[in-house]
């Protein structure tokens, strides 16, 4: 029996009997994913346009409103101004203008057109005492007392030491006239000092009493400083103080209470300061920073210096030190020096130094 081999069918081969439209689905398939794609592009496009557009939109409003919209004016000063305090005198007459200067007055007046059957009540009596302008000498009456009670317990001293004297900011210290509203005094309590001035009648609690009745005599508007010093020193503020009753006061206790009276001043002790180096220099730049008008140096001329060696510190380099703190103020700062038995360098090179800054040299006996 013959083998009967049934043909396959062959796949390139086309097919009479199926349909056209299986032959054009690919394409149909194509075309839609094409348009798809075309759809997604154009709105991507137009979604990034959009988002340009309104970028666009806010940056010119943006630049618009900088035309409309001004800063604020700012003022800058670019050197610093310092305004002085107002003294207490200054104010007083500042008072006193105001007090005569005319008061705002009601013009309108009560004005009758026809009798009445009543009248206005007289005045009340006014003590006109009490409406006149403020006098400042009333204020000051009793300082002026205290300075002339100051000057009277001065007279007394020997050597012609008086006290305080005069008034406003005119003063005696020891004899020598000053005039000032911010005072330093600057005391040498080393034992040669304090020995000296014992031997001239002038010990340490006439010292003491002149210096408490100068700053009880000052008036209310002035400062003081007062430094102890032998090598080391010991201040009785850092800056000057008002002569207030509470400060006058303050002033008093120190010094009856911290007054040094054995000729040393011990480094670490309470209220000593201890500056490297030490000495009569380091006591200058203390006292030149509390800015003062005067100053006041009580010694016998002979300044000595523990660090950063043992030695007497020259004249010449006190006046070096001098002239240079000198050189930072507005105007000179008078020196005043009260020395007890200097010797005869001492005293030619102090009265040098004195007087250069104003000042003047008092001496009270001959070295």
């Amino acid at each position: 029996m013959p083998d009967a081999t049934v043909p396959m069918p062959d796949p390139a081969a086309p097919n009479p009997g199926a349909p056209a439209l299986v032959a054009t689905r690919p394409d149909a398939a194509s075309a839609a994913e094409r348009k798809r794609r075309r759809g997604m592009l154009v709105s991507i496009m137009v979604a990034v346009i959009a988002v340009h557009v309104v970028a666009l939109v806010l940056a010119g409003i943006w630049v618009v409103a900088q035309f409309f919209t001004q800063p604020e004016a700012t003022f800058e000063v670019q050197q610093r101004v310092v305004i002085p305090a107002q003294n207490r005198e200054h104010q007083m007459n500042m008072a006193q203008h105001e007090a005569v200067a005319p008061k705002p007055s009601f013009n309108d007046r009560i004005v009758s057109t026809r009798p009445v059957n009543f009248a206005l009540p007289d005045l009340p009596q006014i003590d006109l005492d009490q409406m006149l302008p403020l006098d400042p000498s009333e204020l000051i009456s009793d300082q002026v007392a205290s300075l002339v009670g100051a000057a009277g317990l001065g007279s007394g001293m020997a050597e012609g030491l008086s006290g305080m004297g005069g008034t406003g900011s005119g003063f005696s210290f020891f004899g020598v006239d000053a005039a000032g509203d911010r005072i330093v005094l600057l005391f040498d309590v080393s034992q040669s000092v304090l020995n000296k001035a014992e031997r001239h009648n002038v010990p340490i609690a006439r010292i003491k009493e002149e210096t408490v009745n100068l700053v009880n005599g000052l008036p209310i508007d002035a400062r003081f400083g007062i430094i102890q010093f032998v090598r080391n020193y010991k201040p009785f503020n850092e800056e000057l103080l008002p002569a207030s009753p509470s400060n006058r006061e303050a002033a008093r206790e120190w010094i009856d209470n911290e007054w040094s009276e054995t000729g040393q001043m011990a480094r670490g002790a309470r209220g000593v300061r201890s500056p490297e180096p030490n000495g009569i220099v380091a006591v200058l730049d203390a006292a030149f920073r509390m800015r003062p008008d005067v100053i006041f140096i009580i010694s016998d001329g002979g300044f000595w210096q523990t660090y950063p060696s043992n030695r007497r510190i020259p004249n010449n380099e006190i006046e070096a030190k001098i002239r240079e703190l000198q050189a930072e103020t507005i105007a000179p700062i008078p020196i005043h020096f009260i020395g007890f038995e200097m010797t005869r360098d001492d005293t030619r090179d102090w009265r040098r130094i004195t007087s250069r800054s104003g000042g003047q040299l008092r001496e009270i006996g001959e070295g």
